[in-house]
């Protein structure tokens, strides 16, 4: 180690625990900057070669009123203060407390795990990284560890505390004394773990043990609460109504403050405060996202998106160097305003419509005269959707090149329209994460973090796919001779027209080689596969009634194209959605046991609505997951889409399914989902599933497949295809603003 990078280091150890640190930067702070801004670590990033020039992202902090300022909001900017200059659009990537098989409660994210990502996500070219809540103390240890060795290329924080969910939802009051002070107690334990100076006990869903790492240096701001739900928001104002405007010392809310901003006024106050003591001064948020924004939507066609706004604008803060400004989570896809508020929906950006584009600029018009900054946003990489989207960015459906793309065009947008930063969201794909149209059908809840269901949109975020470390390493291209060498089993064979069927599994899909005698046969008549999971059925498969045992899905391959099918008296939308809530009209015949009746698989994407401005009634919306794609699931091949789940070519027909579509509740567990006729959720225990082939008139009935049951999972991750596209995208954005 060289003398001069051997100091860098010792400069980036130092934390600031006193007004004796605050002094030392203000006698040396211009030279540390200077020494910081020749220091190397020797690691460059991208392609650039060994002796390509780095702009130093070593923090380059001034003093104001006796305390330490690393950023500033300045005006409608947010300034990160570098040796190599001024950076006034900030990116930041989401990280998610989970990893397969856990729940977030559980926080269980290891150090290894921490260890490979930090880097990663640096050289991604990222400035910052954001938590939601304190973790366990190996992420201090692992960041202080990383930035310690890289003190030209550290990564920044932004650290959020967890507002008391569950009593918050119980008692819809945020003053309740378990709120308000459980609220106070976690922010004073957050403040403690920032600075190394905190031993946390046991606590269910909270981060727990001794912190010794202080990472106070890099802490580039608190971001406090959550995404907040509009109707306890809404009573809780209510009951606190008449309230005086909270006062503090740094941060107070105004005479026009709502109980909840004043609430929030004095949280933040208090980690001010809390700083203060310390030594330091951060910029200061809240989290808000578009269902409690401070703007009237009197387009929006459900009540409770537009019920309760939340304003940053209420709130001042005073003598605080770091300053304030207004954060949101922001996705192009909902609340569905976007599609129809004149002056969204209209809105023009680089010479097209784009309502995305529009809602940023309302948000910016609106907190004129300080920052704004999207801290989060994105499009998930999944097989299903739950929401249409203007411009096709939809939530979910996307590939992984479709989700990269869309996700840099959206940061690049958000720093052309005035946004002070673009935070995506997240990191790593999160098995356990749920969304509204497929949440029903994920059961037991509970073990929901041991399977992967691709349908879940929430699920596929990541820019890292997270991906079953015991995949029976089957690529789903047509070819088929990789499944000699994996473990699979032979489940029929003869010499018919269906020669072989042999299956596989892992954590995410069912997988099929099917081998014909005549090469292409399913292009001279359909080649239809069922699956039976539960009692009853729909007498046949689609297309060859009745000559077969009963099925509960099926997929029909005809051509080119492969189409997926579930049995009318199972099936959730119509049981639920036709005739329970009436969204459809329903023959009630196709939904007798044996009926025959088989309906295409599609997920439901919007309920009907009427748009209250135009009184235009809007039908129920659906994601068709037809034809199935195809492809390849090769990560390497020009042709790669990681949700192609059909391939055929030769004699070998490929097949992969997720369980939700073969009928699954929890394939770990061995259930399938049942729906009764009064539309309850039910499941039963599956031990073996039937699979039957049918080629023209000539049915295969194979042995069927099955599995133990299982409690735990191993994973490997990747970047995501499109990844190096964002990356660029990220580092150009990213780039210092010297002033």
């Amino acid at each position: 180690m060289s003398a001069v990078t051997s100091h860098c280091r010792s400069v980036e150890q130092r934390a600031i625990p006193s007004v004796f640190g605050v002094l030392y930067l203000t006698l040396a702070g211009l030279a540390i900057a200077l020494l910081l801004a020749g220091c190397s670590s020797g690691e460059t990033t991208g392609s650039a070669s060994s002796s390509a020039p780095v702009e130093s992202r070593a923090p380059a902090p001034d003093i104001v009123d006796g305390l330490s300022r690393l950023a500033r909001t300045e005006d409608e900017r947010f300034v990160l203060q570098l040796a190599g200059g001024e950076v006034d659009f900030v990116t930041g990537v989401n990280v998610g407390p989970t990893v397969p098989g856990s729940q977030p409660g559980q926080l269980a994210v290891s150090a290894e795990t921490w260890r490979r990502w930090l880097p990663m996500i640096a050289k991604a070219g990222f400035h910052s990284v954001r938590i939601y809540t304190v973790q366990p103390p190996n992420f201090y240890e692992e960041l202080l560890a990383y930035n310690n060795a890289h003190p030209e290329r550290p990564l920044y924080l932004v650290h959020g505390v967890w507002i008391p969910e569950e009593e918050f939802a119980a008692d819809r009051d945020l003053f309740a004394p378990e709120v308000r002070e459980g609220f106070r107690r976690d922010i004073t334990d957050a403040v403690g773990v920032i600075h190394g100076d905190a031993v946390l006990p046991p606590r269910a869903g909270h981060g727990s043990g001794t912190y010794t790492a202080d990472v106070s240096p890099w802490l580039l701001s608190w971001a406090l609460g959550i995404e907040m739900d509009p109707k306890a928001t809404h009573e809780s104002d209510a009951r606190n109504a008449g309230r005086e405007p909270y006062a503090g010392r740094y941060v107070s809310a105004t005479a026009q403050a709502s109980p909840t901003e004043s609430w929030l006024a004095e949280m933040l106050d208090l980690v001010a405060s809390l700083e203060a003591e310390r030594g330091i001064s951060v910029p200061l948020t809240f989290s808000n996202w578009p269902t409690t924004d401070p703007l009237a939507h009197p387009a929006e066609p459900l009540p409770r998106e537009d019920l309760v706004g939340i304003d940053a604008n209420h709130l001042t803060v005073t003598d605080w160097p770091g300053g304030y400004y207004a954060s949101y989570h922001a996705y192009p896809y909902y609340p569905d305003f976007q599609r129809y508020e004149p002056g969204i929906a209209d809105f023009e950006y680089n010479g097209q419509i784009d309502p995305y584009a529009g809602y940023l600029t309302r948000l910016r018009e609106h907190h004129a005269g300080m920052p704004v900054v999207v801290l989060e946003y994105g499009v998930p990489s999944s097989i299903g959707s739950a929401h249409h989207g203007p411009l096709g960015r939809d939530q979910g459906g996307h590939s992984e090149q479709e989700a990269m793309a869309i996700n840099a065009e959206l940061l690049e947008m958000q720093r052309d329209l005035g946004i002070d930063g673009g935070f995506v969201f997240e990191w790593a794909d999160e098995w356990f994460k749920f969304t509204w149209n497929t949440i029903d059908y994920e059961l037991p809840r509970k073990r929901r973090q041991l399977w992967h269901n691709p349908l879940t949109n929430e699920s596929v975020f990541g820019l890292l796919a997270i991906e079953d470390a015991d995949a029976p390493g089957i690529v789903v291209d047509g070819d088929g001779s990789d499944w000699d060498d994996a473990p699979a089993q032979v489940i029929h064979e003869s010499r018919g027209r269906v020669r072989e069927v042999r299956a596989a599994r892992d954590a995410s899909y069912l997988y099929l080689r099917i081998t014909v005698k005549r090469p292409g046969a399913w292009r001279r008549a359909p080649l239809a596969v069922g699956f039976d999971l539960t009692p009853g059925g729909a007498g046949g498969l689609p297309g060859v009634p009745g000559a077969a045992p009963t099925s509960d899905t099926a997929v029909v391959i005809s051509g080119d194209e492969a189409r997926a099918y579930v049995r009318a008296s199972n099936d959730p939308n119509t049981l639920i959605y036709g005739r329970l809530l009436e969204y459809y009209d329903v023959d009630p015949a196709s939904l007798a046991p044996d009926s025959g009746v088989w309906n295409e698989q599609r997920l439901i994407s919007n309920r009907p609505y009427t748009v209250p401005t135009t009184g235009e009634k809007r039908p129920v919306e659906w994601f068709d997951l037809n034809p199935l794609q195809t492809g390849t699931t090769d990560p390497n091949s020009p042709g790669f889409d990681r949700r192609a789940l059909f391939a055929a070519s030769g004699d070998t027909v490929e097949l992969r399914l997720p369980y939700l579509m073969l009928g699954f509740a929890d394939p770990s567990s061995r259930r399938a989902l049942v729906i009764g006729r009064d539309g309850r959720i039910t499941t039963s225990a599956v031990t073996r599933v039937g699979i039957a082939v049918a080629l023209g008139d000539e049915v295969a009935q194979t042995n069927g497949y099955g599995w133990d049951v299982w409690n735990t999972v191993d994973w490997d991750e990747r970047p995501k295809a499109g990844y190096d596209q964002l990356v660029e995208v990220v580092r150009e954005v990213s780039r210092p603003t010297r002033r």
